[in-house]
């Protein structure tokens, strides 16, 4: 059937969007036992924990309405860890720590905090005895969401009895606590301020034990690590040797610790085997019980798994078209959560066939003539340099354009910044190019993925460069005719947000643009924002007092009185990263500069959408959005979106 590129009718609806379940946090196996977490959007975004037996029956391991997400950083992470078959998880209502044994309720064993949420804990992993677990606790002692915030590693009894022990507060912030095997040492990170973790962390290692049955660490002592070096994921293996993920050379690569400052490579390629942890538990490499090292990392849409045994070569192997997000062992064989290009997460074992899938991710499967699968495509901008982004063609085996038209495309920014675009199969991605869109999703300059010197590039350049290789793709792909350059948009959350405003306020590559709780005005948002990201900008922008102008001319509340892009602004209402002031504060400009424009607010979520209402609501918004602005119908039943100054589209 012939119709215009963005009105094709698809199989993909918002609500499957909405419903599809992800499994993005972790996963734990032992003994034939495998644990992982799941995303129940249907349940208000709900994270539940699930735990699948050697006789392949599935248990949740937490009662319904039981939330498993901490606030540690706010973007949380390591909200659930498994001892024996003991699990241990964060609830979301309290922030308390819970105990779950395999046929009991869930039962607190921290206290109750002093004002709700107060004390919240993450990252944990219990003593061989199962006597203590250790853990990060974040206390809120004060009204200021930054300097009355303290981040420590405590030691708490599995029972509950007694109150948690402080073993460790000597720095801004602390991670990834890990205990050796015979449980005698402890290995965590630590970095301060103004540093991010993945620019400069320390590697540190005390002595574990009991004084007068209550916890102690002795003897704590930075091991490796510092400034222009940033270490993640300590692990140990056997007989006490001890490894970490470190980019000294300029790739997070695995090394083991031989001694103070000595780290020597286990596998050296020009790949990420970790990434920048947002997310706090990461297990991104793993250490068996026979000590060999299994380390994942990707080479386009694949996967290459190494591993290196204590005696012996090295053996690679490559998954064809699937990315490891995660990895566990159960004593025998090797499991992880996997993406695909075209179709949705599973739980697996790896290198094995069907049989051995886990679980499937709930949502939206696709027959593969549907699925648009992405390209990796390297373009020129400012400079002369290089970026990067993954290109996604229209798809849809039922429609053809018009000839001799182009398909709109809508170019997707990623939050972080620090972060990076990820090729795995969306439902949201497929969305739009199974209406007719062609999507490209930028890994400007400062994304992850190319090594620490291209993260790098975005050092006080944050509002610059990403903005530039946004507007560089775009044009690369329509000077290249894989799209029309008049119909092109510009999208993205959070930093992506800002990137947006930023690109539709001062230049004119783009037609139109969304953007979802964006940051619009950094200095502003420096005086009330958490802790983890209070002194970011002073990598991303520059330091105060030093830098004020530029954060002044980085703000796109600075440039909306230029702005003649029509604009879809969308905020949740309980968002403690971005708060609804900055959205607020876009809003009320563009009033004034009569911009055609929509402000959709949404009650009960946070950063980011989590809520299946709310998704099916925005997406709909968002494609009537582009219907509007770039004069097609789309085949789907939408309500068209209120535009303020709609007469000067």
């Amino acid at each position: 059937m012939t119709s215009p590129y963005g009105s094709w009718a698809s199989i993909v609806s918002a609500a499957d969007v909405a419903s599809g379940g992800s499994l993005p946090t972790g996963v734990h196996a032992a003994d034939g036992i495998v644990w992982w977490s799941e995303t129940r959007p249907s349940e208000d975004g709900r994270e539940a924990v699930v735990r699948r037996d050697a006789d392949a029956t599935l248990h949740e391991v937490v009662p319904a309405g039981f939330n498993v997400r901490t606030r540690v950083h706010e973007y949380g992470g390591g909200a659930w860890w498994v001892h024996e078959e003991t699990v241990f998880a964060t609830s979301w209502d309290d922030q308390r720590l819970y105990r779950i044994d395999p046929s009991g309720e869930p039962t607190p064993i921290t206290p109750e905090p002093p004002t709700p949420q107060a004390w919240r804990y993450a990252d944990g992993r219990v003593t061989p005895d199962g006597r203590w677990v250790v853990c990060i606790r974040e206390r809120h002692e004060g009204p200021d969401a930054s300097s009355d915030v303290h981040n420590e590693l405590v030691a708490i009894r599995t029972d509950g009895a007694g109150t948690p022990v402080v073993l460790f507060a000597e720095s801004d912030f602390v991670a990834a606590p890990r205990i050796s095997r015979d449980g005698r040492q402890l290995a965590w990170l630590v970095w301060n301020h103004p540093n991010m973790p993945w620019d400069a962390t320390e590697l540190w290692v005390g002595r574990l034990g009991e004084v007068d049955g209550v916890l102690h660490l002795s003897d704590p002592r930075r091991e490796a690590g510092g400034a222009g070096e940033s270490l993640l994921q300590p692990e140990w293996g056997r007989h006490a040797s001890l490894y970490v993920c470190s980019d000294r050379s300029g790739w997070w690569n695995v090394h083991r610790v031989d001694g103070v400052d000595r780290l020597s490579p286990v596998v050296s390629v020009d790949a990420e085997v970790s990434l920048p942890p947002w997310l706090l538990g990461q297990s991104r490499y793993l250490v068996t019980a026979d000590g060999t090292v299994v380390t994942a990392h990707a080479q386009g849409l694949d996967t290459v798994l190494t591993s290196v045994p204590e005696r012996g070569e090295a053996v690679t192997e490559r998954l064809a078209e699937q990315r490891v997000a995660a990895l566990a062992h159960d004593g025998t064989s090797l499991l992880g959560i996997v993406t695909f290009p075209d179709r949705p997460v599973e739980v697996r074992r790896l290198g094995t066939g069907e049989a051995d899938v886990l679980r499937t991710g709930a949502g939206t499967v696709l027959p593969r003539q549907w699925v648009s699968v992405p390209s990796h495509v390297t373009f020129t901008t400012a400079d002369d340099q290089q970026a990067f982004a993954w290109f996604y063609p229209p798809v849809n085996p039922q429609a053809v354009a018009p000839q001799g038209t182009r398909p709109p495309l809508l170019v997707t920014v990623h939050g972080g910044p620090t972060s990076a675009a990820r090729p795995a199969f969306s439902p949201a991605v497929q969305y739009w190019t199974s209406r007719g869109f062609a999507v490209a999703d930028v890994d400007y300059r400062g994304s992850t993925g190319y090594g620490r010197p291209y993260r790098q590039l975005l050092r006080e350049q944050w509002g610059l460069v990403d903005v530039q290789d946004a507007c560089a793709a775009a044009e690369h792909l329509a000077a290249t005719g894989m799209v029309d350059g008049d119909r092109m948009a510009i999208r993205g959350g959070s930093a992506g947000g800002t990137t947006t405003l930023l690109a539709t306020s001062l230049h004119d590559t783009f037609a139109a643009g969304v953007a979802l709780f964006a940051v619009t005005d950094i200095e502003a948002l420096l005086a009330i924002t958490h802790k983890f990201e209070s002194r970011y900008f002073d990598s991303m922008v520059g330091p105060l007092p030093h830098a004020a102008e530029r954060y002044t001319d980085r703000s796109p509340v600075t440039h909306a009185h230029r702005c003649r892009t029509p604009l879809l602004v969308m905020q949740g209402l309980e968002d403690a990263v971005v708060p609804p002031a900055q959205a607020e504060q876009i809003v009320a400009a563009l009033e004034a500069n009569e911009v055609p424009h929509a402000y959709l607010p949404f009650p009960g979520e946070q950063h980011g959408f989590r809520i299946a209402a709310n998704q099916v609501t925005a997406l709909e918004a968002e494609l009537a959005f582009y219907g509007q602005v770039f004069g097609f119908t789309p085949a789907d039943d939408v309500t068209p979106v209120e535009l303020a100054f709609a007469d000067r589209l």
